[in-house]
């Protein structure tokens, strides 16, 4: 699953670069006997290039899995509910964006849950391979290069 999802960054960062943009995501895995095994992803970029690159996850999945792309494996939206929530809402949009985050990553350890101040925890069941990934430009090296300054 992890080979899948960092192929599946890969095509998005690079569609993403054709059109002249950079993005930042988070991706975590979570498995278990209803759902199997699964992502959650957040992912930013602009609001002009969501119908273009939306346009193109059902052909990245037939190409990853090798397989034809089934109803409902995919569900993209907008953080709120709509596009450029952000400008002209921001504390709606940030109050949205805090709730998806948590529920991303609502398997975190406890001590985690209590350094950020997570409300929701939920057992992420058995993951094969790595639980959860950012891009670099959001990483550890990243952030700590960032405080540094």
């Amino acid at each position: 699953m992890a080979k899948a999802t960092g192929r599946f960054t890969d095509l998005l960062t690079k569609a993403l670069a054709r059109h002249g943009s950079g993005t930042a995501w988070l991706w975590t895995h979570e498995g278990g006997p209803k759902k199997g095994g699964h992502c959650y992803m957040l992912v930013h970029m602009p609001a002009h290039l969501v119908p273009v690159i939306s346009g193109s996850h059902k052909e990245w999945l037939r190409r990853i899995t090798g397989q034809p792309y089934r109803t409902r494996v995919i569900h993209s939206k907008p953080i709120g509910g709509r596009l450029g929530l952000e400008v002209g809402n921001p504390d709606l949009h940030a109050v949205n964006l805090e709730a998806a985050l948590g529920y991303v990553i609502k398997g975190a350890t406890i001590e985690a849950a209590a350094k950020f101040n997570l409300e929701r925890l939920e057992p992420g069941g058995r993951v094969i391979g790595k639980r959860c990934a950012t891009s670099q430009n959001i990483g550890a090296k990243a952030r700590s290069e960032r405080d540094a300054k």
